[in-house]
């Protein structure tokens, strides 16, 4: 699932392409993913002109000329792609835009989890999730983040998840997070003190500062995206020795969700 070291990347790497790019040809190739009938994705974005690309949470957001906005969420499985037009397209490519400079770019999803909205400017919260999604992960202050996880009761990774609490973090740096915060995944929010609490949120910005410019890197030159999981610490490390202090790294799949923790650095309650 693309998190926001990924979707900065990708958001980086098209601000410095697609400002003021015309949409030559607009593909509307497997609808079940679409949110906006074919006759108007394509009528609206034929002929439109990019602007800035914006992210909240998990979701890229395209500004068109138009006013309207292309808003994406990837999901588990969504991948862009920033590619010369005869390169093979992926199996199970949705959407591809072919543009005045000659290149194209494409949305493939091999579970077609993903969405594509076609909004209005100002239509944002008639997308799924927006009306009721936190702030994003690294715009939320320190005082809003202590008093916004308060509502919850149940464990702390479970938290993080939720896009109701805060938006843009997924399962793999979820675990990353709790690993540099020394707090074990299943251990009840209501057992937070406030020091812990405090480390927590500074570790969701030392995690991303760090990992940001990795994932970036991988996309200097070429925006043809896969996941990128080598460099994390802990995130599907089982049976590797920690990082810190050798101990086994654990591994627990509950819920169709794979968790890695150190019980020696990340003890529990």
């Amino acid at each position: 699932m693309p998190e926001i070291p990924d979707l900065e990347a990708i958001r980086g790497f098209l601000n410095q392409r697609l400002p003021g790019e015309r949409i030559e040809r607009a593909e509307f190739l497997i609808p079940v993913v679409f949110r906006a009938p074919k006759e108007e994705f394509v009528s609206t974005l034929e002929g439109n002109t990019f602007g800035e690309t914006r992210r909240r949470g998990k979701f890229l957001l395209f500004e068109l000329k138009s006013g309207h906005l292309l808003v994406i969420n990837a999901m588990l499985a969504g991948r862009f792609q920033y590619l010369q037009p005869n390169v093979k397209r992926r199996a199970r490519t949705c959407m591809a835009l072919g543009l005045a400079n000659g290149w194209e770019l494409r949305y493939a999803d091999d579970r077609v989890m993903g969405k594509i909205y076609l909004v209005p400017a100002d239509g944002l919260m008639e997308v799924p999730q927006f009306a009721d999604m936190g702030p994003d992960a690294l715009e939320v202050s320190q005082e809003e983040f202590a008093q916004r996880i308060r509502r919850f009761t149940g464990q702390i990774k479970s938290a993080l998840v939720n896009h109701r609490f805060i938006a843009g973090i997924g399962n793999a740096y979820a675990d990353e997070i709790l690993f540099a915060a020394r707090l074990h995944p299943y251990r009840k929010r209501t057992t937070l003190k406030e020091d812990d609490v405090a480390r927590l949120y500074e570790a969701i910005h030392k995690v991303f500062a760090w990992a940001a410019p990795i994932v970036a890197e991988q996309m200097r030159d070429e925006l043809n995206y896969e996941e990128r999981r080598d460099f994390l610490k802990v995130h599907r490390r089982g049976g590797e020795p920690c990082p810190v202090c050798g101990t086994r790294i654990s591994e627990i799949t509950a819920g169709q969700r794979i968790t890695n923790f150190c019980r020696n650095c990340q003890p529990g309650p």
